[in-house]
Order: structure tokens, then C-alpha cells, then sequence
């Protein structure tokens, strides 16, 4: 890969303790479930399992537990980003009646990869902490937003990424930390790793939002589609970490040595997770 530009970041940006800033859920839904089409409704709306609500037994959709666990973290309100054509989720979610979340639905035509996805969101978002997490994708444990905003907290960090063990290095992004828990590096997709864990939830302040803004912004003006914002291919959130690792960003870890995570992104896993959740 080769060296990402230099960004400067003013010291005004940091994040200090004397005002608590806002914290937003982040949810990036604009995908097209390639791998698991065809099925009836968005794959963050697929039922994977039950819940009691009102004294009354109802499916519980997969994005929920997501919602779930940023309401569990104090979590208020949270932008949902969709494409075009994707109505069902904001007209499921809308008439679920979360009474304990505010839910914004932004609408993009089209994006060829999650960091230009998240990053529609910046004009809501540049204040505030993130936490960004995956509608499709089941974990535990349920309150590990709540950890990840603690170290956050602790260590004045600029992102601190959830890790979870996984048995799959080929399809996710595989981090090296050091022995404090700092990332040194994020091996995208590895078809060989001595490495034992992936990152799927992440908290990040007006640090991280503002320098993917800026690193996205000088990537667009370079290319004139997503499609080749990188010579090797998709451009991922792996990316843009490493891009800030080298603009020496401070980037923290949680490891969920017990922890566990489903993506339901394929028949097989969906199997998976619905018989989990039995």
C-alpha cells in the first residue's frame, strides 16, 4: 500500500474533558446483500429471532441488536445512512416506535464502499463521538459499546476499535496491536495471518470524522469514481485507520477475548445465527 498523504490537524480539534461531547450511533446500511440475495426485504431487516414487546412476542430484525446495544451505552440517537431503493428500513424502523432512540435516515445514491458511506453522515456528525457498528452483524457481549466509550474516555484516544477472536482472517480486517493495546497496523482480508482478531464496532471522536472527511475529499478530487479509489481495489475502513496510524492518530483497542460475532451476510452464517439465537 503505498504512503497516504500527510493531513495536519490543528490541536483546537481534540477532544478534551472539560465539555462531554455528544455521542451519535453511526449505522452504514447502503449495501446490496450480493451474497446472501435474493431474500425478501434489506438483510438488516431479517428476522433472527424473538423478543417480548408490550407483553407481546414479535421477530426481532438482525440491526436491532445493534440498536439495542447503542441504547445500552447511553447511545440517544442514531443516523442510519441507505441507499436509494432500500425504503423498507426506515419504514420498519419508524413504525417500531423506538421510544429510546431518535433514528435519522440519510439517503445516498450510491456508494462503492462503507468509508464514503459513513462519511455522508459528516455534516450531522463532525462534533459529536461515534459509535459505528454493523446492522448486520450479531456480537457479544451486548454491552460492549459501553467498554469502548470507557477507554475512550480514559485515554483521550482518537478511535478505539472493539476486537473480537475470529476464524475467518480472509474476510475481515485483522489488527496488529502492540503489548498497551495500541494498533500498529490493520491487515485487510489476509489470506494468511499469525493475527487472532478482527475489529467490528468502533468509537471515534471529531478527530477521526473530520480526517476521513478530508482523506475521502482528496481521493474523490483525484479519481472520478469510487471505483478506483485505490489500484488494488475497494477502498475499506482498513485503509483509512492504517492512512491515519500514519498521521499519528492515536488509536486504542478493546479485546473481547470471550467475546463472539455473526455476519449474516451469507446463507451459511445466516444459518449460524438463527440457530444461535435459539
Amino acid at each position: 500500500m503505498s504512503s497516504p498523504e500527510h493531513h495536519s490537524l490543528g490541536a483546537e480539534t481534540r477532544i478534551t474533558d472539560v465539555q462531554p461531547p455528544e455521542i451519535v450511533g453511526l449505522v452504514p446500511a447502503a449495501g446490496h446483500g450480493s451474497r446472501i440475495s435474493p431474500i425478501p426485504c434489506s438483510k438488516e431487516l431479517y428476522p433472527i429471532g424473538f423478543q417480548r414487546l408490550e407483553r407481546k412476542i414479535r421477530p426481532k430484525v438482525v440491526c436491532e441488536y445493534l440498536l439495542d446495544a447503542m441504547h445500552l451505552a447511553g447511545i440517544k440517537k442514531a443516523y442510519i445512512v441507505l441507499r436509494k431503493g432500500k425504503w423498507d428500513i426506515p419504514a420498519y424502523l419508524s413504525n417500531l416506535g423506538l421510544a429510546q432512540m431518535d433514528l435519522a435516515f440519510l439517503v445516498l445514491r450510491e456508494s462503492e464502499s462503507v468509508p464514503f458511506t459513513l462519511d455522508q453522515a459528516f455534516p450531522f456528525i463532525r462534533t459529536t463521538v461515534i459509535a459505528v457498528g454493523f446492522p448486520d452483524i450479531i456480537f457479544h457481549p451486548g454491552d460492549a459499546f459501553v467498554k469502548l466509550l470507557d477507554r475512550q474516555r480514559s485515554t483521550a484516544a482518537d478511535i478505539v476499535l472493539g476486537l473480537f477472536p475470529t476464524s475467518d482472517p480472509q474476510k475481515v480486517d485483522m489488527v496488529d496491536i502492540d503489548d498497551s493495546g495500541q494498533v500498529r497496523n490493520i491487515l485487510i482480508k489476509p489470506r494468511r495471518t499469525s493475527l487472532s482478531y478482527s475489529w467490528i464496532l468502533a468509537v471515534w471522536t471529531p478527530v477521526f470524522t473530520r480526517f476521513m472527511h478530508q482523506y475521502l475529499g482528496d481521493i474523490h478530487r483525484r479519481n472520478t469514481s469510487t471505483k478506483k479509489t485505490r489500484r488494488d481495489g475497494e477502498l475499506y475502513m482498513g485503509h483509512v485507520i492504517n492512512a491515519a496510524i500514519n498521521n499519528n492518530l492515536r488509536i486504542e483497542t478493546v479485546s473481547f477475548s470471550e467475546g463472539s460475532y455473526l455476519d449474516i451476510g451469507t446463507p451459511e452464517d445466516l444459518l449460524k445465527a438463527i440457530r444461535m439465537v435459539r
